[in-house]
């Protein structure tokens, strides 16, 4: 009889504690949250960014990935997964940026998390499709400011149906941001403009700048695709040192978030040509700098790279 008790018993827990986890999967989707701040987790920091932008004082945000993080290659901590599964939203790059994290995505939204990859509202039409990515769209829709500022429309757009009463405050809060972005594209299309266009070869780690290429006019090289989960090879090096001694590029640059060897390979292998190409300094591409420094804005690393590239190949 007492076996008997004990076991009804561990039934009604598992029970009660299924009914409760259901209850929070609901209470993520559809609960007030007039009443308190928005929890947002995040992948990089250049969603985390606009979150913080848009947002405003209405939530707190909790990025996944910080300076010098890979989303190409990124594993999900046991603490990662608490996160998303503590959030009222969940915004992410979308496109295959955080390649193996995507099926937590789609199974956060299945579960009924407000879930949305930030590149969902871009015409397809607007996005890069490289024959080498056996037609996948590029993911890295920041390089090119004015696709980042429709990111920044979707996340306005959620974050007002998740918390409509806070509607006025979101649109205010993006049509200041998208103003500083008019501002920052101006920025980067001047700077690029005083650079003759010959000179304008962005040589990189990864092919992360292909937007930035096709905005600003800048023939773009990356030693590895773009993802950095395809891995260069011996030929591609030397393939592309060809490239750069035969073109006589001034600099080539390393990327915070890709070892910096595999460039260093490249400038040697250039060397050996008679051609002495310089590195240009370091660029952010698939992560941001440090928090509390310029470099750890988006409009701030957007600055320093264009700076550091024009700088360079000057």
């Amino acid at each position: 009889m007492y076996q008997k008790n004990l076991s009804t018993l561990v039934l009604l827990i598992g029970i009660v504690g299924a009914l409760l986890a259901g209850c929070g999967q609901q209470s993520s989707a559809s609960a007030d949250l007039s009443q308190r701040q928005i929890k947002v987790t995040t992948t990089v920091g250049m969603i985390k960014d606009i979150v913080q932008n848009v947002g405003g004082e209405r939530v707190v945000v909790a990025g996944l990935m910080g300076p010098g993080v890979d989303p190409h290659l990124y594993k999900p901590s046991a603490s990662d997964v608490q996160k998303l599964d503590q959030a009222d939203v969940i915004f992410y790059g979308g496109l295959e940026l955080e390649g193996r994290m995507t099926d937590i995505f789609v199974k956060q939204a299945r579960n009924g998390k407000p879930t949305f990859p930030v590149s969902e509202g871009i015409s397809p039409d607007k996005l890069r499709t490289p024959p080498e990515f056996q037609g996948k769209y590029d993911p890295h829709i920041w390089f090119d400011v004015t696709l980042w500022q429709e990111a920044a429309r979707t996340v306005n757009s959620e974050l007002a149906k998740l918390d409509p009463g806070s509607k006025d405050l979101y649109q205010r809060n993006t049509e200041a941001y998208l103003k500083q972005l008019d501002e920052l594209h101006q920025y980067v299309t001047t700077q690029a403009a005083s650079l003759p266009a010959e000179s304008r070869i962005l040589v990189t780690a990864h092919d992360a700048f292909g937007y930035f290429g096709a905005q600003y006019g800048f023939e773009v090289r990356g030693l590895q695709g773009m993802s950095t989960a395809t891995e260069a090879g011996a030929a591609d090096v030397q393939n592309l040192a060809d490239f750069i001694a035969e073109r006589k590029i001034k600099a080539i640059f390393v990327e915070s978030s890709v070892p910096q060897a595999t460039i260093e390979a490249v400038q040697k292998a250039v060397q050996s040509r008679g051609w002495d190409v310089q590195i240009g300094g370091q660029l952010f591409s698939d992560a941001m700098g440090a928090d509390g420094t310029p470099e750890g804005t988006y409009i701030g690393m957007v600055r320093h790279n264009v700076d550091t590239i024009i700088g360079a190949l000057k």
